[in-house]
């Protein structure tokens, strides 16, 4: 008979359960695209309807590997998100805000 994973997490040792936290945050921090609007909770119809195109379209673009900003910028807020442009560096990390305006809706 299979166990509830509520009893399972309660048998591992403390250290094991926040290993397991540490890395189902690690996998929640990135994800493709289509995986981001699962956890939203948003079909790609729902989407399509918010950006005003149709269903295709959506499945189109998460598929894609290179997109305009300003694409990827919308397809965010259809989401209810903010996208910020951030370059990493071994000494520190910069917000571009060059992008800031792009594709602004206000």
């Amino acid at each position: 008979m299979a166990k509830k994973f509520s009893e399972l997490r309660a048998a591992m040792s403390p250290a094991a359960q926040q290993q397991a936290n540490k890395k189902a945050k690690a996998m929640l921090s990135e994800m493709p695209l289509n995986e981001l609007r699962q956890a939203r909770g948003l079909s790609q119809k729902m989407l399509a309807e918010v950006l005003n195109v149709q269903q295709p379209s959506i499945a189109k673009m998460e598929k894609r590997t290179d997109m305009y900003l300003s694409t990827l910028r919308s397809h965010i807020e259809a989401m209810g998100g903010e996208l910020d442009i951030i370059a990493r560096f071994p000494d520190g990390t910069v917000k571009i805000s060059n992008f800031t305006e792009l594709g602004s809706t206000t």
